[in-house]
């Protein structure tokens, strides 16, 4: 096992001791203070991204403290890899943020273990009345708001048409191509390329296990909080990583280790290194920034004749349960997503907006990725796609799993097979079903 993967272990499971302590917290602290806010106060805002989305972010913040004279906001971000151990840290420790931004299924973790604020108690400062009720669903958790959704967001294939125009390979037609369509052309791609360029920047994440089982009439988690997917449909997907592998469609098993967790500028995409990467839409700006290259976004392969895509909020703003200002946190959220001035510095960095009069007010500001982005985000809501579930308590730590048995598999060390029983045991008691 290399290094790497240890280290990974080693930090999932002190997350999860962290969180075990959560409730114990929570649990002994009293209701946040939510009355008017007389004085000066200070306020922790979190988040994660690259040098780019922090400037963004303190030139919004910047416009937020000249509305608000009495209310400082002190920012705390870093890189993704690191942002929610240290989270977890400072929960357990009762010294979280005021307002912290997350992301897939920690708002359901952190909620269910009584560490967020139920937004309903700070509807005086924050105004959720414009925003998507779609948004809004996915910032639920037991029917109480706990996140509000700073944007839309969805899987997509990144392409690099300069690499495949180097290759000598026509980009796919993303409205009919099958996942064995893409293998083979992330394949030639490969074959057709310098040394260290591949056609597809990584092999297979934990969000295309979720996409791969929607597209078989399955899903990762059930609106009742088990797991939705049988075994086949897992062996499948340790299956197709590894021949994605084998084949030099994607990096081999070790460049992969090597590339888990690394900034936008040092992926291969971001290096102008790759044909394909799955990844999410709204990372499409940064991603063409950092290599210098016009990208598109193309649908998933296999989404005929079930859609396997979803949209969902590119992350969330919460409010921490145990916070002293919970007033001057809920101002701060209500104006990332609610004003106009918010709206034209921050674009679509954190996702499509999810309040319209926000995406009217930025339009024609996006750059040319921007209007990409915003265009695929209108053209996946035209879908007929099956309901999205948030992943119950524990489901955090699935992607982990998901995460460490892929690179099992791909050295060669757990066939898939065993990899798919392994998969589903550590995912059931993870989750506790």
């Amino acid at each position: 096992m290399t290094r790497k993967v240890i280290r990974s272990l080693r930090k999932s499971t002190a997350i999860l001791s962290a969180l075990a302590l959560v409730g114990l917290t929570a649990a002994c602290s009293s209701t946040p203070s939510s009355q008017a806010e007389n004085g000066p106060v200070e306020i922790r805002f979190s988040w994660w991204g690259n040098a780019g989305r922090a400037d963004l972010t303190n030139k919004a913040i910047a416009e937020f403290e000249k509305a608000n004279p009495n209310i400082k906001v002190k920012p705390e971000y870093g890189d993704i890899g690191g942002y929610f151990d240290k989270l977890a840290t400072q929960v357990a420790a009762n010294d979280a943020p005021d307002v912290i931004t997350m992301g897939g299924a920690y708002p359901a973790e952190y909620a269910n273990r009584g560490a967020l604020l139920d937004l309903a108690s700070v509807k005086g400062p924050l105004d959720l009345s414009k925003m998507d009720q779609g948004a809004l669903e996915n910032g639920q958790v037991k029917g109480k708001q706990y996140g509000v959704s700073t944007g839309a967001n969805a899987l997509a294939i990144v392409a690099n048409p300069a690499v495949f125009s180097a290759a000598g390979v026509p980009l796919p037609d993303d409205t009919s191509w099958s996942w064995d369509d893409f293998a083979k052309i992330a394949s030639d791609v490969t074959a057709h390329s310098p040394k260290g360029t591949y056609g597809t920047a990584t092999v297979l994440t934990h969000d295309s296990l979720d996409a791969f089982a929607r597209q078989r009439g399955e899903s990762l988690y059930t609106q009742d909080g088990q797991l939705g997917l049988g075994r086949a449909t897992v062996q499948d997907y340790f299956d197709y990583s590894l021949r994605l592998s084998g084949t030099g469609a994607a990096p081999s098993a070790s460049e992969t280790v090597e590339k888990l967790n690394v900034s936008t500028e040092q992926t291969l995409m971001g290096m102008g290194k790759a044909g394909m990467m799955l990844t999410w839409s709204n990372s499409l700006s940064a991603l063409s920034k950092a290599s210098g290259a016009d990208l598109k976004l193309l649908k998933l392969p296999g989404e005929k004749p079930t859609p396997g895509i979803w949209l969902q909020s590119s992350q969330f703003y919460t409010i921490s349960a145990r916070s002293k200002h919970a007033d001057a946190a809920a101002k701060l959220v209500s104006f990332l997503v609610n004003d106009q001035s918010a709206a034209k510095i921050i674009q679509s960095d954190r996702g499509v907006p999810s309040n319209a009069d926000m995406r009217s007010a930025i339009q024609d500001m996006l750059t040319p990725q921007g209007k990409v982005e915003a265009a695929y985000i209108n053209q996946i809501g035209k879908m007929d796609f099956a309901p999205t579930y948030i992943g119950p308590t524990g489901s955090t730590a699935v992607s982990e799993i998901t995460a460490r048995i892929n690179t099992e598999v791909l050295f060669k060390r757990l066939a898939p097979d065993k990899a798919a029983e392994q998969w589903i045991s550590e995912s059931r008691a993870a989750i506790g079903k």
